[in-house]
């Protein structure tokens, strides 16, 4: 079917008559072919969004629907591109138009012609349904080529062979074909079979998360920080170290230098589990600022698909989505120019509903094949001026289980991850307990509980301390400023450019402040036999616990700094007791 462009305001137009079409479904505009889609119905006008520049388009042009939304193309081949907001590879159109990639231009997003070697694990005769495992291909991980939804009988043909992903694997009693290749609509959830609870960590080598605001697998974490706080170099630490089989990367509206510049580092990052390029189990969704609005909103939906499609094989998957913000401010572009009623700060009053879309499309859950497999969503937020009270940010926070915010204050005084520890906060410790005591240590939840009282109480402390200064506090409470100040420096901070500090596990992060609370223990025991915290402070083996955690054979030096401690403090006791 096809009609004529009647408007055209910016990115979005109007088209009539335009009868027979569906809400969602793709157009094809004017002589190039531009991409779009349909939002809205008005009688036989329809409201159009395209997804490329309008530049040079005009009334009268025709508008052809194509019979179907927005869809991913899903199959062998994901592992390792880079994709723009609509799913166009972004090498491949610029083999075809260059750099600067020509309006109307397009590409598949799975290569046709890349052969794979596929290796069958069901039979002829076996009866299959949505979810099972039809074979594999060895990609960068083992790819598990299952039934798509909504499908199901019995095998009357497949086999081993060299495949591209559009030709048949094998095929039902009924004669459908069976590919490499899927197609999913991009608005509409994959199915699965069960939501299981939250009650495994990601586990991310970060010590401040994982201590004290962990996330589960399967969680919405939001993170929130101004220009310069440090949410890219998170977002690198968590790709590179958290304990996610694929890392799903959605770079919404971010300025076209810092794409570029993650483009560029990307590749380059080594997954220390395997020795090879963090890049191999990683797929890219790129939609910089430059790009058309419209797309912005769809390259979301495109990533958390993707994720689904690794999820269905049993995988774990991190989605990284950067940011919101820029999402949340093409939905506010797009409202003004459908002169929709605006709501707080001229968002639209729907923003709320479409984060709540995305969010819920996290979680642990039984796959439709039986095994278990997740989607972990952390969604950065540039709230302006670093305002965490504008609509988006709070939006969010009403969604969201964990909240980790960044703080500029912190970022300028080079304490990094800059997380502040007393805005922050996470609803999954409680479900988390018994797999950290498993995991990590029996006393684990108890030993995290002191170390927020001893940070909380150097909170309450630092307002006296800027009246009257600390050397007006009793010797106590001098100890537990000492103590907090460890905690912050040796523990919360963590250099992600050094090779041995970047990742932290478990067990070093257990080690480390059960070191400083044993400090803070011995400490008050030796102010309050007499002891100087000068005398206390003045200890090379604290000096030799911070320096620890850079060190490869970090238990050698830690017990090497426990032992020394322990000597230190019994000499200043017995100093204080010849004194006396």
């Amino acid at each position: 079917m096809t009609a004529a462009l009647t408007r055209i305001t910016g990115t979005l137009a109007e088209a009539r008559p335009l009868r027979d079409a569906s809400l969602y479904e793709l157009v094809r505009v004017g002589p190039r072919g531009l991409l779009g889609e349909v939002i809205r119905f008005n009688g036989d006008t329809a409201t159009l969004q395209i997804f490329e520049d309008t530049t040079g388009l005009a009334v009268g042009s025709l508008v052809t629907t194509t019979g179907s939304s927005l869809t991913a193309e899903l199959g062998p081949g994901l592992l390792g591109s880079v994709l723009d907001g609509v799913g166009r590879p972004l090498a491949r159109l610029a083999e075809a138009t260059g750099d600067f990639i020509a309006s109307g231009a397009t590409a598949p997003t799975l290569d046709r012609s890349r052969r794979w070697r596929f290796t069958a694990r069901a039979r002829v005769g076996d009866l299959v349904a949505p979810g099972d495992v039809l074979g594999v291909v060895e990609e960068r991980l083992e790819h598990r080529v299952l039934v798509p939804p909504g499908v199901s009988g019995r095998l009357a043909a497949i086999g081993d062979g060299e495949l591209t992903v559009e030709e048949p694997l094998g095929q039902l009693a009924d004669g459908t074909p069976l590919l490499l290749l899927q197609r999913w609509p991009i608005r509409t959830p994959r199915p699965i079979a069960q939501r299981l609870p939250s009650d495994r960590a990601l586990v991310t080598g970060q010590r401040v998360f994982d201590l004290l605001f962990p996330l589960a697998e399967g969680g919405t974490i939001a993170v929130p920080g101004g220009f310069g706080t440090g949410k890219t170099i998170i977002e690198h630490s968590l790709a590179k170290y958290a304990d996610a089989d694929i890392v799903v990367f959605v770079g919404c509206g971010e300025r076209g230098n810092e794409m570029a510049e993650l483009l560029e580092d990307f590749p380059h990052l080594v997954d220390p589990r395997t020795g090879r390029p963090v890049m191999e189990r990683t797929v890219l969704v790129v939609n910089t600022s430059n790009m058309p609005v419209v797309a912005r909103e769809a390259s979301v939906y495109f990533g958390v698909t993707i994720a689904e499609y690794y999820r269905d094989m049993g995988y774990h998957v991190a989605l990284l989505a950067d940011s919101t913000s820029r999402w949340a401010e093409a939905m506010r572009e797009i409202g003004s120019r459908l002169e929709e009623m605006p709501g707080e700060e001229g968002y639209p009053a729907y923003l709320s509903a479409r984060l709540s879309e995305f969010y819920e499309r996290a979680g642990r859950v039984t796959t439709m094949q039986g095994p278990q497999g997740s989607i972990s969503v952390i969604g950065a937020v540039s709230p302006a001026g670093g305002d965490f009270s504008e609509p988006v940010t709070q939006a969010t926070l009403r969604i969201v289980k964990v909240f980790w915010a960044l703080d500029a204050k912190l970022a300028q005084r080079r304490h990094f991850p800059a997380i502040n520890w007393l805005q922050s906060y996470s609803l999954y410790p409680e479900y988390l307990a018994g797999y950290y005591t498993e995991k990590a240590a029996p006393d684990w939840n108890q030993t995290k509980a002191q170390i927020m009282d001893l940070l909380q109480k150097e909170s309450e402390l630092q307002e006296i301390v800027q009246l009257v200064g600390s050397d007006a506090l009793p010797a106590e409470q001098q100890v537990t400023l000492e103590t907090a100040r460890l905690v912050r420096e040796i523990y919360l901070q963590q250099n992600a450019y050094d090779k041995v500090d970047a990742y932290s596990s478990l067990q070093k992060d257990y080690k480390l402040w059960k070191a400083i609370l044993r400090f803070g223990q011995l400490a008050g025991q030796a102010v309050s036999s007499g002891a100087t915290l000068k005398e206390i402070t003045g200890m090379a083996a604290v000096t030799d616990l911070a320096r620890s955690r850079f060190e490869a054979n970090f238990d050698v030096v830690y017990k090497d700094a426990m032992a020394k401690m322990e000597k230190s403090f019994e000499d200043v006791l017995a100093k204080t007791k010849v004194v006396a």
